[in-house]
């Protein structure tokens, strides 16, 4: 099997987590193929990340269906509950954390220009984020993991959910809201040294630096660009 990935992508990373927290060594993690030239499409009709290549042209998409499917097949190490309501309360911090952290804070991105930010749109995406952190402070553990006293599930997308939170929503303007939820920012701290989460948030950082060098690159030569032309 394989796994379509990139560094910097959060549900990519939510996925690698689950990788290393369950000890998978059967699974090649790789970049896309044709993935910035548009061709990825021809794999998966998504063209998005991150997708399980089973072989013989057989993909899953979307990173909390692969998660279900790994759940599945990899039984050891399990990173749901012991039982349905321990499943629930897992669940019910990863649903947050996806969508009301991940999936506004992944739109959120798209402000990072001021010329050309909406503040209407930032303050409706960061009013979710914010929303979804005061819920967190509500159902995070105090124990340095999410639910349950050990890793699981919820942790696996909290991680990314929120590195996001306090590199992206600054860039946009807003200040970072998980110093002003304290059990969210103990665990934060705390999460952070977990060796699965470490290792994720390597490749998350990595990918951000060079996230930001191209940004840098391409706004040196729009300038070198007008300049040229004044």
């Amino acid at each position: 099997m394989k796994l379509y990935s990139g560094d910097l992508s959060p549900y990519s990373a939510k996925v690698r987590m689950q990788i290393y927290a369950k000890g998978l060594s059967d699974i090649a993690i790789e970049l896309p193929p044709g993935f910035m030239t548009g061709e990825f499409h021809k794999t998966s009709p998504l063209a998005r990340i991150p997708v399980l290549d089973l072989g013989d042209g057989d993909i899953i998409p979307e990173s909390e269906v692969i998660s279900e499917y790994l759940e599945e097949l990899y039984p050891q190490h399990r990173l749901l509950g012991a039982n349905a309501r321990e499943t629930a309360a897992i669940r019910v911090v990863s649903r947050i954390a996806d969508i009301y952290l991940m999936n506004n804070m992944f739109m959120l991105g798209g402000q990072g220009r001021a010329s050309t930010r909406s503040a209407d749109i930032v303050k409706l995406l960061s009013g979710q984020v914010i929303r979804g952190i005061k819920a967190l402070e509500h159902y995070i553990g105090t124990d340095g993991f999410a639910v349950s006293g050990r890793l699981t599930m919820a942790d696996c997308t909290l991680v990314p959910a929120l590195f996001l939170v306090e590199n992206v929503i600054p860039t946009v303007g807003v200040e970072d809201p998980i110093p002003a939820s304290p059990r969210v920012a103990a665990y934060w701290a705390a999460i952070q040294k977990n060796e699965h989460a470490a290792a994720t948030l390597v490749e998350l950082y990595r990918g951000l630096a060079e996230r930001r060098e191209l940004i840098a690159k391409m706004a040196a030569k729009e300038k070198a660009k007008a300049q040229a032309g004044a």
